[in-house]
């Protein structure tokens, strides 16, 4: 792992040469993950395990008590500040150790706050450091995934989906969308996963028209839309498949808007390939769910980056195109959410190779 965040740190120190300022604060915990190896994780957005300072030539790693044993062992590159009283105020000290003069921050991590509290402990020390908001700096990295991270989401991937065939031979009439979603994540969880990769959706009914749907205590009943949108966490890489089904026999409506999800799903999946535009592949299967009369009814994006996060670059999506390179991994997951019926969403996960897309999914559709 020490070898793979050397050329990770390598990669981003060549993007920083081009930026003005001379060391990058990393606190978004993937980030830090992903350049250093630390896995500790932030309780809330309000706290910190941790923070990684990156120079031409440094790289620090600053943390408390609470994980110093933890970052002393993932992250044996780093040099180690413990501090004692918060980030804020050890801040000062550790920017005149690495020698900075300009201090680059993740925009969407810091919050107003800690920003306030950086200036004010520099204001009592007379401090003259700049700081500068920064944007996707790491996390464009983090799109081109490496063949360790694609082996990591291919078992994160496994878990999710062995899981489900027994969870769907079981399905009766009477249950509830929460008891299925609580038997997806223990069974997730006994299989070996770390954790949810969020919170898993069960939606029947009239409330499978709502893409995020909170389960209910509402009863599935035959021949209704049930959809189910779920994903594990395995070494630190998330998995996210949505499947939708009927118990008994489907009518017709369902028959028609699944099909047509389906459909846009393969078209979007065969245009996949190197140099395509996120944008040109979203229109692909938004045009063809518009064609069959269902244009109102496709809200949200084609599908989202999958990695360290479960959300993350690229997106496919009307806005901000992206053109699609080696490595990235992506979802494909069009759907149609009718009010007052439900909805049908079919979600996979592809890798962007040399000849297209491959689909990482072994589940059927």
């Amino acid at each position: 792992m020490e070898n793979i965040t050397k050329k990770r740190v390598k990669h981003l120190r060549e993007k920083l040469k081009d930026q003005d300022f001379d060391t990058l604060l990393v606190l978004s915990d993937e980030n830090r993950r992903y350049l250093s190896g630390f896995t500790g994780k932030d309780g809330q957005f309000d706290e910190s395990a941790g923070a990684l300072f990156i120079s031409s030539t440094e790289q620090l790693l600053a943390t408390d008590s609470r994980y110093e044993m933890q970052a002393q062992k993932e992250a044996p590159q780093c040099e180690l500040y413990r501090h004692k009283r918060g980030l804020a105020q050890a801040l000062p000290e550790i920017l005149e150790m690495l020698g900075t003069k300009r201090l680059g921050f993740e925009s969407v991590r810091l919050s107003c706050q800690q920003f306030e509290k950086f200036k004010e402990e520099f204001k009592k020390r007379g401090g003259s450091v700049s700081f500068t908001p920064t944007e996707g700096l790491v996390e464009v990295l983090r799109m081109i995934k490496g063949q360790e991270e694609l082996e990591a989401i291919r078992q994160s991937l496994a878990i999710s989906e062995s899981i489900f065939e027994n969870i769907r031979n079981k399905l009766e009439k009477g249950k509830t969308e929460k008891e299925l979603a609580w038997n997806i994540e223990k069974a997730m969880r006994e299989k070996g996963a770390e954790a949810i990769a969020f919170p898993t959706i069960v939606a029947s009914g009239a409330n499978a028209a709502s893409p995020h749907a909170i389960p209910t205590d509402r009863s599935i009943e035959e021949g209704e839309p049930l959809l189910f949108d779920w994903g594990c966490i395995l070494n630190g890489y998330c998995s996210d498949i949505s499947r939708t089904i009927v118990i008994g026999n489907p009518d017709d409506t369902f028959k028609k808007v699944y099909q047509v999800v389906q459909d846009a799903q393969s078209m979007a999946i065969e245009a996949i390939k190197p140099g395509m535009s996120t944008q040109a592949v979203d229109k692909i299967a938004r045009q063809h769910i518009a064609a069959n009369g269902f244009g109102d009814y496709f809200g949200h994006g084609l599908g989202h980056g999958v990695g360290l996060a479960t959300h993350e670059k690229p997106h496919l999506s009307p806005h901000k195109p992206t053109n699609l390179e080696l490595g990235m991994v992506t979802t494909v997951e069009p759907g149609i959410y009718i009010p007052g019926w439900g909805g049908v969403r079919l979600e996979n996960m592809v890798v962007v190779e040399e000849h297209g897309a491959t689909v990482l999914n072994r589940l059927p559709v």
